[in-house]
């Protein structure tokens, strides 16, 4: 493969690609212990996770990422205007080191959950619109029924819910297919 072909991929396939590599290459190494802990990275779930392209909007499944770098890498991973669906209902934390992946690429902030006050502190100045929802299905029909005809939804929670990321990403799919 040459380095224009590499390039013409985007960013987040040659990283996706690089890992792939040193996994398969780690899945053949001699301690048992070891090589069965990267076996179950196949099977992991709602990382990045492509759901349906509906009406010019790409919903990303990202259930799995609840904490700051997992939603970090989410976010620098993706291209054009981002809607992005976020767990307020979680612990508060400092998400300011994300400002500057947030800034001028996500255009609208869905929270999902009663205690947003945390979020808006943090992004109110750097997110154009930033808007409350009590549930994940409020969150997908107000992210399809926007403005922004061509944009990224993404569900990045953040911060970890009630709810197992199993079980989020299964709703936020189901969600999704309901449209």
């Amino acid at each position: 493969m040459t380095i224009e072909v590499l390039a013409q991929q985007g960013r987040q396939q040659i990283h996706n690609g690089l890992a792939g590599v040193d996994s398969a290459k780690l899945k053949k190494m001699r301690n048992d212990a070891l090589r069965n802990c990267f076996n179950r990275m196949d099977e992991m779930r709602y990382r990045r996770e492509f759901v349906a392209r509906i009406h010019g909007k790409t919903f990303i499944n990202d259930a799995a990422s609840r904490s700051l770098n997992a939603t970090w890498y989410t976010l620098e991973s993706l291209e054009g205007p981002i809607i992005w669906i976020v767990n307020a209902d979680g612990p508060a934390i400092d998400a300011t080191k994300l400002v500057s992946s947030v800034q001028g690429r996500v255009r609208m902030m869905v929270c999902v959950g009663s205690n947003s006050e945390w979020l808006h502190r943090q992004f109110d100045s750097v997110v154009p619109t930033i808007i409350d929802v009590d549930s994940i299905h409020d969150a997908v029909v107000r992210s399809f029924y926007n403005s922004i005809e061509t944009a990224t939804v993404v569900f990045s929670p953040l911060v970890a819910s009630q709810l197992s990321a199993t079980d989020e990403g299964l709703h936020f799919h189901h969600e999704v297919n309901d449209l």
